[in-house]
């Protein structure tokens, strides 16, 4: 496979980049229909595997599984870098532009290359992590304080029961403990069972209500943040027996155990909140893409996004 490719013009910028009409795949032929499907109702039109190609202008090039690619095929990859197009793997375009990984397309390499996510390989990262977390923990137990009295008086004062609720949850490792929140439920909300809460759940109190919404129920797991059980940021920490039925429909859905999980997260400020397989399968989108892309930047950029969420009531 002989390419005499025309000198490219390359794109002024990484942005432009992303936001491409059109991008080229090369595939093995018997994955053109799995990438296709994914793709289904995006914004961009997708070329697959084109080899005879020879005007590299701002054309943005993916690959996919490029081992099985033939020897010349990958030739091919390796010179449309060398004339300057822009030449990334698939998942990590889709990654880029999206701000979500598409999980149905990962493997099991792409989990196996640690120092590719920082926040599980380099200790300074973790250990920065902790410090804002006791940090930001501390500062708002104490500025909210006023707010959780008035919560837990509410409470009490609307129906009997304790005010706290505890609820065993699946952390960092696989490790079970005690979330901490306040009680939004009724006390006999489970007695059919375990079951994810559900938009209008007619099991909340009308003060479960609003501070569901505001997310003042949230607050006590500022405990669980200072006892090193849970980060302020990182997946949401989910029931062992939800977890159970969603890793049968969710390729590597433990994978979010690999960090602490966080009293926000991407997740939590990109996806309105849902209750379904579906609604899992989205944010499990966000959870692997904030874990591979982890930075106090972007932990820092999702709490305030999660302040716009709480003062604007845009909880659920």
């Amino acid at each position: 496979m002989v390419n005499k490719f025309k000198k490219s013009k390359s794109f002024k910028a990484p942005k432009y980049a992303y936001k491409a009409k059109e991008i080229y795949v090369y595939c093995p032929n018997d994955q053109v229909d799995v990438i296709r499907e994914v793709l289904a109702g995006s914004d961009v039109k997708v070329i697959f595997n084109d080899y005879q190609l020879t005007n590299l202008d701002q054309k943005v090039i993916t690959h996919f599984e490029n081992t099985r690619l033939s020897d010349d095929e990958r030739e091919f990859l390796v010179s449309a870098t060398e004339y300057g197009a822009w030449v990334e793997p698939l998942v990590s375009y889709l990654d880029e532009r999206c701000g979500y990984t598409e999980v149905s397309l990962l493997k099991s390499s792409y989990f196996l290359h640690q120092k590719a996510f920082s926040i599980l390989s380099t200790k300074r990262t973790q250990r920065a992590k902790r410090v804002i977390d006791i940090f930001s923990a501390l500062i708002l137990l104490v500025l909210t304080a006023p707010i959780s009295i008035i919560a837990a008086l509410m409470i009490k004062l609307e129906s009997a029961g304790p005010i706290f609720y505890k609820q065993r949850r699946t952390g960092q490792y696989n490790i079970e403990f005690d979330v901490i929140k306040f009680r939004s439920m009724r006390t006999d909300a489970e007695k059919g069972g375990a079951q994810w809460a559900t938009k209008n759940d007619s099991r909340v109190t009308k003060v479960g209500k609003f501070i569901r919404k505001t997310r003042i129920d949230e607050l006590p797991q500022l405990l669980n943040v200072l006892k090193g059980e849970m980060s302020m940021v990182g997946p949401r920490p989910e029931r062992e027996i939800f977890i159970e039925t969603l890793e049968n429909e969710i390729k590597y859905y433990r994978f979010r155990h690999a960090v602490k999980p966080g009293v926000t997260g991407l997740a939590q400020v990109s996806y309105p909140y849902g209750a379904s397989v579906q609604d899992a399968i989205w944010k499990h989108k966000y959870d692997i893409h904030y874990i591979k892309h982890h930075s106090t930047y972007i932990d820092i950029k999702i709490m305030l996004k999660t302040v716009k969420v709480v003062i604007m009531g845009m909880g659920r």
